[in-house]
């Protein structure tokens, strides 16, 4: 009815506009109030608002007031999200353990909880699988193997994002898109209602995008990532965003030990008795590096 007040959630933003999903199946369009750019607030894809109805029957409406975030992330910009799904590819292409750890270190700064998916395993072999799976639950993330091409393990990655807001997040070409439509398929990367709507407007460009699985349980696709800078940190900070490295620190002869020029450091036996993967360390001086560098400059 026009002149109610309700409360959604922004499942996208797009050249002023922001798509509002009411919680149980329609979507109004809506604008922002001038009020929000008088104080320099932007709504964010994610965000709990307040709106009015403008036109019921066209969907239309006003976003009054946005409601308190639990986080909002920069990369990409979306808020009040539980947790992040990160996908990449088991092979073709292998998957990139740097990416991987900068995106882990970027949703520890934020405290987002992480999963990792590795899609494609049918194309692997040799327990490679296993040795990854490893490395990251040895790291304290839980790890899902799956095949979205065949269906296989999709269920778990199904519990784990089950009524929760969930940023799906990977480089392109892993199956993201195969493993969206597996969970949720009227979706085809929109949801239904919000497609049509966006099919009507001008704007096709590449939005992150929240499209709803079930019931209270929502998933952010956002546009693959081949790049990934980790910035606005100490270098001495680093080491507190790789959570594996605190369980071995006790045997480090210094306190706050860097672990990286030191001679007695617990976190370098750990890596020398594979207690910690040498992937994982050998990306961790490389950023600690990078981070020193750009102090520098």
């Amino acid at each position: 009815m026009a002149g109610e007040s309700m409360t959604g959630k922004i499942i996208k933003g797009i050249a002023g506009f922001y798509y509002v999903h009411d919680g149980q199946k329609d979507v109004y369009t809506c604008k922002a109030k001038g009020i929000f750019r008088n104080r320099k607030i932007k709504p964010l894809v994610g965000d709990n608002v307040r709106f009015t109805v403008l036109d019921e029957a066209d969907k239309e409406g006003n976003v009054e007031e946005i409601l308190p975030r639990k986080n909002a992330l920069i990369r990409p910009a979306v808020a009040n999200v539980d947790q992040a799904l990160v996908v990449f590819a088991a092979a073709e292409p292998d998957p990139d353990l740097n990416l991987l750890d900068r995106f882990l270190v970027m949703m520890e700064q934020a405290g987002v909880p992480v999963t990792i998916c590795f899609n494609k395993t049918d194309l692997w072999g040799d327990g490679q699988a296993q040795v990854y799976k490893t490395i990251y639950e040895g790291a304290g993330y839980p790890v899902e193997l799956i095949c979205a091409k065949e269906g296989w393990g999709v269920e778990g990655i199904r519990r784990r994002i089950r009524g929760k807001t969930t940023v799906l997040a990977g480089p392109s070409g892993v199956g993201k898109s195969s493993l969206t439509n597996l969970l949720q398929p009227e979706a085809r990367m929109e949801t239904g209602a919000v497609s049509e709507k966006i099919r009507r407007g001008k704007h096709t460009t590449r939005h992150s995008q929240l499209f709803l699985v079930e019931e209270d349980t929502f998933m952010l696709d956002t546009p693959g990532f081949s790049s990934m800078y980790v910035a606005d940190m100490e270098p001495e900070a680093l080491k507190d965003y790789f959570p594996e490295f605190s369980r071995y620190e006790e045997g480090c002869r210094f306190l706050g030990c860097l672990h990286v020029g030191e001679k007695v450091c617990g976190v370098k036996t750990a890596v020398a008795e594979g207690k910690i993967g040498s992937s994982r360390y050998e990306d961790y001086k490389l950023l600690y590096q990078e981070l020193k560098e750009k102090r520098r400059y």
